[in-house]
């Protein structure tokens, strides 16, 4: 015991001894060495510790609402042509709180039909091509209740508070100027039909027990590319909402955020733009992006901009057939981390699930190559590398953890979290060419790190 006193004093002044705390978590995804989201695997030490990721929790940003996917009609498919048994297994692996799960807290859904659905429709879709229905008399959920309520309701029944944002990729047709559901725009003297289109969706999905927290005005609304589309301006998105939409959901007492553009970081000028109309702006929650234009740091230009609105990353895809040692990091970085520590609320990859042939999806505009974060064929599940990227943060970074401060280092990107249970939670991605070992810092806690190039790691205190 006389030997081992000084060896212990030393210990206690260093918190750590230089060695991993016994009470810190980790998680690793190490791509070229076969690792793969692995809780506290093996690992030899990469050299001396030159560099310290110092956290602060005293310095707070924003409050995180989730991470996650969209749950598009061919992910319920996809989902609903499993045997119950190996359903159950997977939506608690995704959703549930057992030792295995991801522990998925938000999801995305079109508003009828989206690119990957097996063909476009509305909820209010007329079969006399020159018909109107401005008194929506012929409103239904439609298509909907065959796949992805009834998926959303076995969802609910494993995790009943995780969120949902509901997104429109088109009006009907009967409200468009060119009478398709690809491309267009909504016509002026529709415009307070289709806000009361999307009261009658908020509400008729709370009548299926579902209650949509936040609601896009147009998935990426400058790309009429897709089938379903629709070009809406920020003159038109900023009236809409001033005029038609917000009065509509404060005359129907609906608490639904409603969230501005939806599309990529290459036009911050857009969200910025509708959120200075004086009549919009009051009923803007905040704004959404993706990222297949543009920098993730345009969104902290809107927080700049408007720093009472909340920010959101909504949207991005991995093409098939997938490079988990190209696609991790990448999406590690730019989404992971980047977008929060821009001030994303949430995270969200396309696509929950796919299936071999990448099938279902529209005509003239779906996405053929769009991989899901998982690939179902029959029971038989492929994860994929966004389920590994959404993972690092859906297991650990609860609803209401706040992101705190922590100091940027070159080649080690890095976010981190105290969550509403008081843990601390770190993502780092090692994006240089070599291996790192660094120190973590945080209060009194210390403790050694080190990853390999093209690595992610979630340390959890």
């Amino acid at each position: 015991m006389k030997n081992l006193f000084p060896f212990l004093w030393g210990c206690i002044l260093l918190v750590s001894c230089h060695v991993q705390d016994p009470k810190v978590n980790f998680w690793l995804t190490d791509p070229k060495s076969g690792i793969l989201f692995e809780k506290n695997p093996e690992m030899l030490k990469s050299g001396q510790e030159s560099q310290t990721i110092t956290i602060d929790i005293e310095s707070r940003f924003q409050s995180m609402d989730g991470f996650g996917f969209t749950l598009s009609q061919g992910s319920a498919q996809h989902i609903l042509q499993m045997s119950d048994s190996a359903r159950n297994s997977l939506l608690l692996e995704l959703f549930g709180n057992e030792e295995n799960s991801i522990r998925i807290n938000y999801l995305r859904l079109s508003v009828a039909a989206s690119d990957l659905n097996e063909f476009p429709f509305s909820y209010n879709d007329l079969e006399d091509s020159m018909a109107v229905d401005p008194e929506l008399e012929n409103f239904s959920l439609s298509y909907d209740t065959l796949d992805v309520i009834p998926v959303l309701k076995m969802i609910l029944a494993i995790n009943p508070k995780i969120k949902l944002m509901a997104s429109p990729w088109s009006p009907p047709k009967w409200m468009k100027d060119n009478k398709d559901s690809r491309g267009g725009s909504l016509l002026e003297e529709f415009e307070p039909v289709y806000a009361g289109y999307l009261v009658k969706y908020i509400q008729a999905m709370e009548a299926e027990g579902i209650k949509i927290d936040a609601l896009t005005i147009q998935n990426e609304p400058l790309h009429p590319g897709n089938n379903p589309s629709l070009l809406m301006l920020p003159e038109q998105q900023a009236r809409f909402i001033g005029k038609y939409l917000g009065p509509a959901f404060l005359e129907s007492g609906i608490e639904t955020k409603i969230v501005v553009y939806d599309h990529n970081a290459d036009r911050p000028d857009y969200p910025i733009s509708v959120m200075s109309d004086s009549l919009a702006n009051p009923f803007i929650d905040g704004s959404a992006f993706h990222l297949y234009g543009g920098e993730i740091e345009a969104l902290s230009e809107v927080h700049r901009a408007f720093p009472n609105k909340n920010i959101y990353f909504t949207e991005q895809w991995v093409g098939a057939p997938g490079n988990l040692e190209g696609d991790i990091p990448w999406h590690v970085k730019n989404l992971l981390i980047g977008a929060p520590r821009n001030w994303a609320k949430t995270v969200l990859e396309w696509n929950l699930s796919s299936n071999p042939s990448l099938t279902p999806h529209t005509d003239r505009g779906g996405c053929d190559r769009c991989l899901g974060a998982v690939t179902l064929d029959g029971d038989q599940v492929t994860r994929n590398p966004a389920y590994y990227v959404i993972a690092h943060a859906s297991k650990f970074v609860d609803d209401g953890s706040v992101r705190i401060e922590s100091n940027s280092i070159e080649g080690l990107p890095n976010v981190a979290y105290q969550t509403p249970a008081g843990q601390k939670v770190l993502i780092v991605l090692n994006d240089s060419s070599a291996p790192v070992a660094f120190q973590v810092q945080e209060g009194k806690t210390q403790f050694s790190a080190n990853l390999n190039p093209g690595a992610t790691g979630t340390w959890v205190w």
